[in-house]
């Protein structure tokens, strides 16, 4: 059995126990102590899951200063986009996946231990290099051991290395030119996943400039969870994502946040809930910002 969207820890244990090609992966990660997600996992995790950090293995390397304290990059090191966790390229990507043991002919699951907020990026990315058989494990790790899931602890041991070949994308990736010249159409709508305090320009705690996107809607991604941490039902999302929406065209919604990482669990809520594969914007806030030339929204 494939899964695309979600996977439960005992669809998981099931899977394990199949024999079916596998993949786990770990995302932990914690913004403000980048080490933490690897020490974490480290202390547990489920048993043969490869660690998957943000910063150097989901994001693109942010080159060296050049001119006037411009940070560049060449050669295979060129982003996809743009922000404080720049997309790495789909070959850069498909060399990673590649050395950890990730075969085309996989289920890859993901998970973290942060109410879905960082594994939903590689979920995403592996539907952009085109593998579509990747699930977010629902609950996290917390659910895998609720469930009575064994962990380890410590390094596992390495995979052979396999040859990952990339398919055309399975998700859409837009840029900010792109949402620049969508501004005002309605056949576009921005769902910025940050908390309220910073959509509205109030905090600024990461990015030099406070406010959003004008016309964007704001829907923070821990609105998509349940007390328990699990995704909320897809009737449930389905309705909240409709009031959100209003009349406009779910297929127009194009998803960001502050760098592209906690907008995932917003587009994964969407397909959850029947409301089809919407856009990302990867740069999201610290790209768009980037640019004085760009407007500036707050309230």
């Amino acid at each position: 059995m494939n899964y695309t969207t979600l996977i439960s820890a005992q669809a998981l244990q099931a899977l394990m126990q199949s024999g079916q090609p596998l993949r786990v992966f770990d995302c932990s990660f914690e913004l403000m102590n980048p080490h933490a997600g690897e020490q974490s996992y480290l202390a547990s995790h489920i048993p043969g899951a490869i660690y998957a950090d943000l910063d150097t293995a989901l994001s693109a390397r942010h080159g060296v200063p050049g001119a006037h304290g411009v940070m560049t990059a060449a050669g295979s090191d060129v982003p996809a986009s743009g922000g404080r966790h720049p997309l790495p390229n789909r070959e850069k990507f498909a060399i990673w996946l590649s050395s950890v043991g990730m075969g085309n002919d996989m289920q890859a699951v993901v998970y973290d231990r942060n109410a879905a907020n960082y594994c939903g990026r590689l979920w995403w990315m592996l539907k952009w290099a085109g593998h579509e058989n990747v699930a977010v494990l629902d609950g996290g790790l917390q659910a895998w051991q609720a469930a009575g899931g064994a962990v380890n602890s410590a390094e596992e041991p390495a995979h052979f290395q396999t040859n990952f070949l990339l398919k055309p994308e399975r998700a859409t990736l837009v840029d900010a030119n792109q949402v620049a010249e969508q501004l005002g159409n309605p056949a576009q709508t921005l769902i910025d996943a940050r908390a309220t305090p910073r959509f509205r320009g109030e905090v600024e705690p990461l990015d030099p400039v406070a406010g959003h996107i004008p016309g964007a809607l704001n829907r923070p991604f821990s609105q998509n969870l349940a007390a328990d941490g699990k995704f909320k039902s897809a009737e449930a999302l389905k309705a909240e994502f409709t009031a959100l929406l209003g009349q406009r065209d779910p297929a127009g919604v194009v998803h960001h946040c502050g760098s592209g990482v906690s907008a995932l669990p917003n587009l994964i809520a969407m397909e959850v809930a029947g409301l089809g594969r919407t856009a990302l914007y990867a740069g999201s806030w610290s790209d768009w910002c980037s640019n004085p030339d760009r407007p500036v929204a707050q309230g």
